[in-house]
């Protein structure tokens, strides 16, 4: 009998090649320039057997602190499904359809791996790889990134807020009290921060912070790093 487990895999930006198992991509992250209408992605098969991929692209947005991937026909990429040879690659051709405006926008392309067909006592891993993609607008605004905390209930929060009309990274995030007291935020998952999006992360131990706790938060950003003072919510 064929048991099937599906492992998801993120790649996060950054040079190189990445992936999981017998499959790579490169590169784990995409942008297209303003102006820019075409790219490629290269799939590799590290593996010693052939293997089948299916390619779909999503428009990607974030709200309420978590990642939306709905259809979308403005970017496309072929071939739609591929077959890799062993120790073989494949190109994928990624064409945006219509350019952005005002802000950049945002996409996703996954590839699936498909199953190979059932052997008796084999369990087949199928992999998804998950590749942004950053569509920049002629002139646009960088990343404007604002922190505050707040109150929901029992819990406390560090809220980030990018105003700007592109998407920004977090990583290595801190939180500090003035005195230099860490104070730990659960910071899992995405590190991205879309262009007007925000993200909300619980702090581990909220309700022992001083009355008006004055914080600061550090991280390291797409243009180097980020130091910032932490206001308060009205309901803090």
């Amino acid at each position: 009998m064929l048991r099937k487990a599906v492992a998801s895999v993120l790649l996060l930006p950054g040079a190189g090649l990445a992936g999981a198992q017998a499959l790579a991509v490169m590169p784990i992250s995409v942008a297209l320039l303003p102006g820019q209408k075409a790219t490629s992605l290269t799939v590799v098969n590290k593996g010693q057997t052939a293997t089948s991929v299916q390619i779909r692209v999503y428009g990607w947005s974030q709200s309420d602190g978590d990642d939306h991937l709905v259809a979308s026909d403005i970017v496309m990429a072929s071939p739609p499904i591929a077959t890799i040879a062993p120790n073989a690659s494949q190109t994928i051709r990624v064409v945006l359809r219509r350019s952005p405006e005002g802000e950049e926008e945002t996409y996703r392309i996954i590839l699936d791996q498909l199953p190979p067909p059932p052997e008796p006592g084999v369990v087949h891993v199928v992999l998804r790889m998950s590749i942004p993609i950053f569509a920049e607008p002629h002139g646009p605004v960088p990343s404007r990134l604002t922190f505050h905390l707040e109150k929901q209930g029992e819990n406390t929060f560090l809220v980030a807020s990018n105003t700007g009309d592109t998407h920004e990274t977090l990583r290595d995030m801190k939180l500090a009290l003035s005195d230099g007291t860490s104070v730990e935020v659960k910071a899992h998952g995405s590190p991205y921060i879309l262009a007007g999006a925000t993200r909300r992360w619980p702090l581990v131990s909220g309700d022992t912070l001083p009355a008006h706790p004055a914080l600061r938060v550090s991280a390291q950003g797409v243009s180097g790093a980020i130091h910032q003072q932490v206001a308060l919510a009205d309901n803090f």
